[in-house]
């Protein structure tokens, strides 16, 4: 930035939940917001270069990486199949022509063995148990993009999660008011509130809105303005009076050191700090905080009940990260991670166990491209992160991430007990057929019979 000063909306780039001031000398990204006042930049790098370009780059590599999984079934089949086939001919030749045996009784057992033999159940064992795992999601809310997918959740070690929106709600809120220096006649929480009214920052709309829910009846302000990176001033009952931030208190040589050990208590808690001053002392202080969601909390227990570690990649400050990770019980915590960043981390975490990451921000798409899975919110998500992930949660609750889990851990072994099933048939009535005990009506229960239980197993996912 060359000239001017703003507040800049890096949500998109970095998923930081409060917009960050920015003046002459500092760096923007390409695809930010200014979020007020006028601002002038120098390019320093081509558009192929930018970080927006660099974040679409990384998706297309992370995804390019991941390998197809190759099921057992259809390696199985490739080999079974034909082996049979040579195996039941050898059966109806050999004996005739070498062994003086009857060829109608030696035709006949072939013929049997080949019913018994036919794959049809262990062919459709996989499928259709996948397309029942896959509706018994939908019906839930947990649109998955593929059946590798339900497949290896019952492998997730690590899960990632972004924090803002995903966590947290995305958006500041006050949570702490204090008075600090009451003066006869002066509501120094009606004064805030009525300069916080009149700005279009995201830390003042947080405490105007919480005026509004109080029916907190504004004052009249005259020669309201705002200070770029600071906060706002404005004049009421003929005093001027400024709304700002720990800059600003110490600008004004009105921040003490009982007050700076204070803020610096609610900084470490991850919160934004706002205070009113009538330019000789603090009045009241603000705390503004994104919050962690009602969900997450149960969430992140459910997953530790699984026995799967979480970790937070988040763009925001590591103080603030420490705070929201305390708050919901993960297990580590990542702070000032750009794109490239959380890409690095999901690729270390890799190492260890197959991982999943959460997010829903452009921002996050790197990550949830090279995660093993990747879930998306399906419905405050960017169009990005819902195309990059594996599995969107359509209502954005993060507890159906356990469900996922769970639903997959069953659907494996549904499936293992369905090739165990269509596998053991076989072998059962082909020894039968072997020893001359076989019959074509063994055969055919074999097949036909073997199919109708595997299927009959695999749609009780659907019932889950």
């Amino acid at each position: 930035m060359t000239a001017g000063r703003s507040s800049i909306n890096q949500a998109p780039i970095t998923g930081e939940s409060l917009p960050v001031d920015k003046s002459a000398g500092d760096s923007v990204f390409a695809g930010t917001i200014n979020q007020s006042g006028s601002v002038e930049f120098r390019v320093t790098a081509e558009s192929t270069h930018s970080t927006l370009a660099r974040i679409i780059h990384a998706v297309e590599e992370a995804q390019g990486a991941r390998a197809p999984t190759q099921r057992f079934v259809d390696q199985f089949a490739k080999i079974y199949t034909p082996a049979v086939f040579v195996f039941a001919i050898a059966v109806a030749l050999v004996p005739p022509l070498l062994l003086g045996g009857s060829w109608q009784d030696w035709v006949y057992q072939a013929l049997v063995l080949l019913v018994i033999a036919c794959p049809c159940a262990l062919v459709i064992s996989t499928p259709i148990t996948i397309v029942s795992g896959l509706a018994a999601a939908a019906r839930h809310g947990i649109l998955i993009k593929g059946g590798v997918y339900l497949e290896e959740g019952h492998k997730l070690a690590w899960l990632a999660f972004d924090k803002t929106g995903t966590i947290t709600h995305g958006k500041p809120v006050l949570t702490d008011t204090v008075l600090l220096d009451q003066t006869d006649g002066v509501d120094a929480v009606r004064v805030a509130t009525s300069l916080a009214a009149r700005s279009d920052h995201p830390v003042s709309h947080a405490i105007a809105t919480s005026g509004q829910r109080n029916d907190t009846v504004l004052l009249d302000v005259a020669d309201f303005a705002a200070i770029p990176g600071r906060g706002v001033l404005g004049t009421v009952g003929g005093v001027q009076y400024q709304l700002g931030n720990h800059r600003l208190i110490h600008e004004l040589g009105v921040c003490t050191p009982p007050l700076e050990a204070r803020l610096g208590e609610l900084e470490e808690q991850g919160k934004t700090v706002i205070l009113l001053t009538d330019g000789e002392r603090v009045l009241v202080l603000f705390a503004v905080a994104d919050t962690v969601k009602d969900s997450s909390r149960a969430a992140i227990r459910a997953l530790h009940e699984l026995g799967i570690k979480t970790v937070m990649l988040t763009g925001d400050n590591a103080h603030t990260a420490r705070a929201i990770a305390a708050q919901v019980q993960i297990d580590e915590a990542l702070g000032d991670q750009l794109p490239e960043d959380k890409l690095r981390a999901i690729e270390r975490y890799a190492q260890t166990g197959k991982v999943g990451m959460v997010g829903d921000g452009i921002n996050d798409a790197p990550a949830l491209a090279r995660a093993d899975i990747g879930f998306a919110m399906g419905a405050a998500g960017t169009d990005t992160a819902i195309e990059t992930a594996d599995v969107a949660l359509m209502d954005d609750d993060l507890n159906k991430i356990a469900r996922f889990v769970r639903l997959s851990r069953t659907t494996r072994t549904v499936l293992v007990q369905n090739i165990t099933l269509a596998l053991g048939i076989k072998v059962v009535f082909l020894a039968l057929t072997l020893l001359g005990m076989g019959t074509m009506w063994m055969a055919v229960f074999a097949d036909m019979g073997a199919s109708l239980l595997v299927v009959a197993n695999a749609l009780r996912l659907v019932r889950r």
